[in-house]
């Protein structure tokens, strides 16, 4: 049985080709989706110079669509975007930020080309903190942005509940400060 079958694209599949494309591709991805459903068919002649006018259109589409996200890779270059989420005192957040929250916050701020998988994190992020985050829009048009991730209140960082409520309560007023000198005794006690 043969290892691969010769088909003629007659629909761009991305990461396969374009149309008008031979390739070749395994058996049960030419019979179980790419035939059935239109995508492909044995390369001929007579196919290939119907799809030839139809083929020049798509190219024209794809240089068109290349130079418009290499205007938007210069535009992302540098840009900043800031999520608020809810997080306890030591700044681990209650969720995570996804990829769709970080496209989600691109697209309202007006990127409205930058998806779900042009967001490139390795895993959802769960500290509030600052982060360069890879957007790759095609193979080789890649940026980074920047995201803060900040809290939506104030953090009480090193901070125990014992120092707070001494605060709260006006004790400890007295109490001298770490690390200063103690008050000299007075004379003649």
């Amino acid at each position: 049985m043969a290892k691969t079958v010769e088909l003629l694209l007659t629909e761009n599949i991305e990461n396969l080709g374009i149309v008008g494309d031979v390739v070749d591709v395994k058996p049960g991805y030419a019979r179980n989706y790419l035939v059935p459903l239109g995508y492909a068919v044995k390369p001929t002649e007579g196919a290939k110079k119907a799809l030839a006018a139809r083929r020049a259109e798509v190219e024209r589409e794809l240089a068109a669509l290349r130079k418009e996200l290499e205007q938007l890779v210069e535009k992302l270059e540098g840009f900043e975007v800031t999520l608020e989420r809810s997080c306890n005192d030591q700044g681990w957040l209650y969720g995570s930020v996804t990829q769709h929250d970080i496209s989600t916050a691109l697209r309202e701020a007006g990127f409205n080309r930058v998806s779900d998988r042009h967001i490139r994190i390795g895993a959802a992020i769960k500290r509030i903190d600052s982060y360069d985050i890879p957007v790759q829009l095609d193979k080789d048009l890649r940026t980074e942005i920047k995201l803060w991730v900040v809290a939506d209140r104030e953090l009480n960082l090193g901070r125990s509940e014992e120092e707070e409520s001494a605060e709260g309560d006006g004790e400890g007023a007295e109490a001298a400060a770490p690390g200063a000198e103690p008050a000299p005794e007075a004379a003649g006690s």
